[in-house]
């Protein structure tokens, strides 16, 4: 009865063990990556953005901010990713709610603009970008390409 019950329990722990692995993940190489293609891409259009990334749990793993980007958006690029991570969907999604008439959304404490993009892989979401410095659109528009050169859009 021990041999069994140890036997399970070694099992199990592999079966965890080896879940735990495949789970995806963003780590700070990969996270490099894309703040290095958000960066190549505002270089190449002449904008001063600042980058911020959050990993699978939400904290803040990378944030770079480029020359000549004002301060105020150092904090603006970690709310969006923030706001991209806690609702699982692009920001750009609640500034198109709130010029709808959903201007209940304005209570909320979420950063309506676009700008800030959830990072997929597998299904599994594992972090977020959020990018400030220009216009939101512009913003998005680095933000997307970022996803895209890192192959998780």
């Amino acid at each position: 009865m021990k041999n069994i019950l140890v036997t399970l329990l070694l099992g199990l722990s592999f079966f965890t063990l080896v879940h735990a692995q495949t789970q995806p993940y963003l780590n700070l190489e990969n996270a490099t990556k894309i703040a290095d293609a958000a960066q190549e891409k505002a270089i190449s259009e002449k904008w001063n953005v600042v980058i911020s990334i959050l990993d699978q749990g939400g904290n803040l793993i990378l944030l770079r901010r480029m020359d000549g980007t004002q301060i105020g958006s150092i904090e603006i690029a970690q709310l969006k990713a923030k706001t991209a991570f806690e609702f699982k969907r692009p920001t750009k999604v609640f500034e198109d709610m709130i010029k709808g008439g959903a201007v209940h959304l304005t209570t909320m404490p979420i950063t309506a603009v676009e700008g800030g993009l959830p990072i997929f892989k597998d299904g599994v979401c594992i972090g977020s970008i959020g990018i400030s410095g220009v216009t939101s659109a512009q913003d998005g528009i680095i933000a997307e390409t970022a996803l895209k050169a890192a192959g998780l859009m």
